[in-house]
């Protein structure tokens, strides 16, 4: 992000001596606001519901204890969490840490749970990187240097969000040696350090919203605005201070864990009856709000020459015949409908599900169009008048805008019913096949096609 102050380790130790001296505020003051930034950042990008398993490894100073505060509010934000601290502090503040954790029967683990069995990949979604911060000088010892190498890249780690700075990093000069950590999130506390520069991970968060005009002023530090009562604010991806936001594709992965979790897509589990497969599985995906429309789906057709075109549609509608949706039948994907043949696609991430349709097309009934039109609200019913869907608009936006008032000065009267479009109603697919999918460690997902053949449908298990 551009416009943004980077501190020193000097400016970094100021800025805490001053908070916790003159201003008023106590170490486990902050330390609870900035736990709970980590525990809102993380949330931001990995919700409980795909990346439940949080491991936080924790280190005897402050950053640990920030690490034990984030874990407390994952907990209570529905993640399961696991806390590694092998070298316990026993002041009073952070004995309380450790009593709030074990209240909530929050499972503590060795450093050799970490270090031997089997990796890190196959037991956690993310693990929180609270061991050293910006403090921190030398060499890593003792258990420490042997849980940081399960956590290079070498070793294939699970996500990792670093607290402040990535533990071995120099505060200022990042990875010295080029052999340290690359986790996926760091989350800098106050302001960020000078080593977030060198950071190249996806998501660069800020947490901490607790410093006064004071501090602001005498350091003259550019802070962005946190958006309105969050505790954290998303910085970028990339290198911060090159102007530019650069993320990098390949180095996104979800790691795939609910199936195993709950035993998978297992051909002894589903019913033989697709739709009511899918009636099970669409009514998880509205349960666990996993999307504002969790209703959206991918349809795909072809003109007569074959080329393929995909859009977002919104499904309306199944039962036993198939799939419904509804558009205008001059729009281009309905043009292609009329080949008589569409595929779509249902993909709910946080349940690490996807749905896929092929089969035949044809429209609804117009009794069924006629009732569906009529529930919509009357500005939509206006607008399937307004747009010729897929036109060219010579006259732009502004010849959008005129019709649309035209229109509702027309049906201004609410008591009289806007008739449906002729060129406006429903499609059914039929499905021919139906293959569900759900993710799996290593890639090694399920899948299962149902096909219809002679009027039955056959199972099938389909290689990931």
């Amino acid at each position: 992000m551009e416009d943004l102050t980077y501190l020193g380790q000097d400016d970094a130790i100021a800025i805490d001596q001053e908070l916790m001296g003159p201003l008023g505020f106590s170490v486990d003051q902050l330390m609870e606001l900035a736990g709970l930034s980590v525990a809102c950042s993380l949330a931001s990008e990995w919700p409980a519901a795909s990346h439940s398993r949080i491991l936080v490894v924790a280190g005897p100073g402050n950053n640990g204890g920030d690490g034990l505060v984030a874990a407390r509010h994952l907990f209570h934000f529905g993640y399961n969490v696991q806390v590694a601290y092998p070298k316990r502090t026993e002041k009073p503040l952070y004995h309380g840490l450790v009593t709030q954790l074990e209240s909530c029967n929050v499972p503590f683990l060795t450093a050799e749970d970490i270090t031997e069995g089997t990796p890190l990949r196959e037991r956690f979604d993310v693990v929180i990187d609270a061991m050293f911060g910006f403090n921190f000088k030398g060499t890593p010892r003792p258990p420490f240097d042997t849980i940081l190498e399960r956590l290079k890249p070498h070793s294939e780690p699970p996500l990792i969000a670093s607290v402040d700075i990535p533990s071995g990093w120099h505060v200022e000069n990042g990875d010295e040696n080029g052999d340290g950590l690359r986790p996926d999130m760091l989350v800098s506390l106050t302001a960020p350090k000078r080593a977030a520069r060198f950071f190249e991970g996806p998501f660069h968060y800020l947490g901490g919203r607790f410093v006064p005009p004071a501090i602001k002023e005498k350091y003259k530090l550019k802070l962005p605005p946190y958006p309105v009562t969050s505790q954290c604010v998303k910085l970028s991806g990339g290198k911060a201070d090159c102007g530019e936001t650069k993320v990098d594709p390949a180095a996104i992965r979800l790691n795939y864990s609910l199936a195993d979790a709950n035993g998978g897509l297992l051909e002894s589990d589903v019913n033989a009856d697709p739709i009511k497969q899918f009636d099970r599985w669409f009514k998880d995906a509205v349960e666990a709000k996993v999307l504002e429309e969790p209703n959206q789906m991918a349809l795909a057709s072809a003109d007569a020459q074959g080329v393929p075109s995909v859009r977002m549609v919104l499904l309306k509608g199944y039962d036993e015949r198939g799939f419904m949706f509804y558009t205008n039948y001059d729009s281009r994907k309905a043009r292609e409908l009329a080949n008589g043949h569409a595929a779509l696609c249902m993909y709910w991430e946080p349940l690490q599900r996807q749905v896929r349709v092929e089969g035949t097309v044809e429209k609804l009934p117009e009794g069924e169009s006629d009732a569906y039109y009529h529930s919509r609200p009357r500005g939509s019913q206006v607008g399937a008048h307004v747009s010729p869907q897929s036109s060219v608009l010579e006259g732009g936006r502004q010849m959008l805008e005129d019709r649309n008032v035209q229109l509702k000065e027309l049906y201004a009267d609410e008591s009289v019913e806007i008739p449906r479009p002729k060129n406006w109603g429903g499609f059914l697919i039929r499905p021919q096949a139906i293959e569900f999918w759900h993710g799996r460690p290593s890639r090694l997902h399920d899948r299962l096609r149902y096909q219809l053949k002679d009027g039955e449908w056959i199972i099938e298990r389909l290689a990931p």
